[in-house]
């Protein structure tokens, strides 16, 4: 008997005393974790999520009871008592998901893992018809290498798992050697790879997988760019889709214009569930989705060096739009740049709510034009904040600090002051405070081309005030931003040193 008959031979038997093998069979989970157990570890709990989120999507277990509820990921029993314990007409039209986004930060092993469960739904079912779509030709030649090269893998090491010990029945049909479109025996057609933009006439499939179309952040902000992804995504894509086929697209965000932003501000993004995964967790406690993969470190690195607008996109999956920005300029200044002040005055925009923040502006002012020396933003507590404020306002040698009063400012203020006198002893801090009546949103909207003009900034300020930065250089002129505590203060510096406000502060400084 030839060595290699032996080595069959002993696989045999090895799949008849191996109880795991069919675990991989129903389990997508197992098969990650058999085929590469140093990158599949349960300590990495994210992709555990994104396997099990796969397998329920192709297993129809990611099911609304009404277009309006949200999405719930079952088991089959747990839908199987749903449908027993439920009223028959409450079950008869519940909806299954076919759409998934996963959003998933770079490097997290998003691609990976799509690439192995295209191999084990080929195991499951021979007759699944896969399509993937990459960003160009030369990355969906790797993506389907990795597929097929997969399945067709030669058992070499007993110590080593492949595909066939898991679904032997699954073979690459003979003489099908293009990596970019192949068939299993007995099939005709089951996988194309191409590029976004490429052709794919002619060919349906089941499943349908985009992954990463964007490249960098050129493009994200391109509007020609994703207005042709956009019309080859809805004009040849999804005419490739089986009635009932499944679509899946990984990326990693980048602009609310992107793939997915479209998709999810279109009237179905209640047909798509989204998987959304943040790199950071816990960025004060540097809590991290995969530490292993990328460190708290790395992460802050790559954040100080990064825009703010593509960082937020990238690793936290909250995209904005550079177009959109409402302060698309800022003056930058550097230290022997400085001026002689007039005077140096702070504003203070305390939270108005629960979920709103302190933010302390400390500027020296020269005809006319505003230095911002300190900043001050956080979302602590005011049992915290008004000690922190006294000690900006004296360390900074302010001569006026101008406190909006509405929501407890006032309180604020008077507590401030007090803080001042008991503990640094000084009466150098002129504290006032003003009931602010007038639109928030409108008075940051007409003052903004004056903060362009005349409000300059250190040149390092994202680095000293990272928040405040992202803040303030995220802030979108149209559509709801989820702060504007630092917009609303930069907006009183303004119009405390512009022509309309001068008189005021003038009388408040006599």
């Amino acid at each position: 008997m030839s060595g290699y008959s032996i080595l069959n031979e002993l696989i045999s038997d090895k799949q008849k005393l191996e109880p795991r093998y069919l675990e991989a069979q129903e389990s997508f989970w197992a098969y990650c974790k058999l085929m590469n157990p140093k990158f599949f570890k349960d300590s990495r709990q994210h992709l555990r999520r994104i396997a099990d989120t796969l397998q329920a999507q192709y297993e129809g277990r990611i099911i609304k009871l009404t277009p309006e509820s949200d999405w719930m990921i079952l088991s089959l029993e747990e839908i199987e008592d749903l449908i027993c314990s439920s009223e028959p007409e409450v079950m008869v039209d519940y909806i299954v998901c076919r759409k998934l986004m996963l959003n998933v930060p770079p490097r997290h092993g998003k691609s990976y893992i799509v690439s192995l469960f295209a191999q084990w739904m080929f195991g499951k079912n021979n007759e699944n018809r896969v399509i993937t779509v990459t960003y160009n030709e030369t990355l969906s030649s790797r993506f389907s290498a990795n597929v097929r090269d997969g399945i067709d893998a030669t058992k070499l090491d007993l110590k080593l798992n492949i595909f066939s010990d898991v679904f032997p029945g699954t073979k690459i049909k003979q003489g099908d050697g293009s990596k970019q479109i192949w068939a299993l025996e007995g099939q005709f057609f089951n996988y194309l790879g191409t590029g976004f933009g490429g052709t794919i006439t002619g060919i349906g499939c089941r499943i349908g997988i985009i992954d990463d179309p964007v490249k960098n952040a050129e493009e994200a902000f391109n509007d020609r760019v994703l207005e042709n992804q956009w019309s080859w995504y809805t004009d040849t894509f999804l005419s490739r889709i089986e009635e009932g086929g499944m679509q899946i697209i990984i990326m990693t965000r980048w602009s609310t214009k992107d793939l997915c932003g479209r998709l999810l501000s279109s009237e179905e993004a209640g047909e798509w569930y989204e998987l959304k995964m943040k790199a950071c967790l816990d960025e004060e406690n540097g809590i991290m989705l995969a530490p292993e993969l990328l460190s708290f470190k790395s992460y802050m690195s790559k954040k100080r060096l990064t825009s703010p607008e593509i960082h937020e996109a990238n690793y936290q999956q909250e995209p904005v739009d550079v177009q959109g920005r409402l302060y698309s300029s800022i003056k930058l200044y550097r230290p022997n740049e400085l001026p002689a002040f007039e005077r140096i005055m702070a504003y203070v925009d305390t939270a108005d709510t629960g979920t709103d923040s302190l933010c302390v502006i400390v500027s020296g002012v020269s005809n006319g034009e505003a230095y911002i020396l300190d900043v001050y933003y956080t979302d602590k507590p005011m049992e915290i904040t008004e000690s922190a404020t006294a000690k900006i306002l004296v360390e900074n040698n302010v001569n006026l600090a101008v406190i909006e009063s509405n929501n407890g400012g006032r309180g604020f203020s008077r507590n401030v002051e007090r803080i001042i006198w008991e503990k640094y002893k000084t009466r150098k801090v002129v504290i006032k405070w003003f009931h602010q009546s007038q639109n928030k949103i409108a008075r940051i909207l007409s003052n903004s081309t004056f903060v362009m003009e005349h409000i300059y900034f250190p040149y390092n300020w994202n680095i000293r005030w990272p928040e405040f930065y992202q803040a303030i250089s995220t802030y979108q002129a149209k559509g709801k931003n989820k702060h504007d505590d630092a917009a609303d203060a930069l907006t009183g510096v303004a119009e405390s040193i512009s022509q309309k406000k001068r008189s005021i502060v003038d009388r408040w400084r006599r």
